[in-house]
């Protein structure tokens, strides 16, 4: 796709994305260093282990509600509702889904190179699966413990 100023409307989405089972996934625009798109989940459904190689992401909640599992084993939990938006650093094993009886809508934007998403096993005792240098973060006011 060129690199040029653009609108994507709804029905100029691709489908064509890695899909995940109660999950639909719809990218509006892709570069060599960015994606973008809409991703749609049905109610009480979620995604394998998974993290994004070298890209970060952000996911801000347009409807529902998103739950990330992610950390040491899977234990850290972040729940985000419509308005709120999620970080995710390179390289860091996670899942997502949606906890509640109501579709979710979100969009999402990562940015980096390579593969944008590589399926593992499930989490382990390491939160990353590269040694990216830890960054000082504050804890998110609705971060849980499971």
């Amino acid at each position: 796709m060129s690199e040029e100023t653009r609108l994507v409307r709804p029905s100029g989405r691709r489908h064509e994305t890695t899909q995940t089972a109660g999950m639909r996934r719809e990218e509006a625009i892709r570069t060599p260093t960015m994606w973008a798109g809409i991703a749609f989940t049905a109610p009480r459904t979620f995604s394998g282990w998974h993290h994004h190689g070298k890209y970060e992401s952000v996911i801000h909640v347009l409807r529902g509600v998103l739950r990330l599992e992610y950390g040491r084993g899977g234990e850290r939990i972040l729940e985000a509702t419509p308005g709120e938006t999620l970080y995710v650093a390179p390289g860091e094993i996670h899942r997502e889904g949606n906890p509640a009886d109501d579709e979710s809508e979100i969009l999402v934007v990562r940015g980096g190179k390579g593969e944008i998403v590589v399926n593992v096993e499930g989490p382990s005792s390491t939160t990353r699966v590269s040694r990216v240098a830890s960054r000082s973060r504050s804890r998110p006011a609705r971060a849980r413990r499971a």
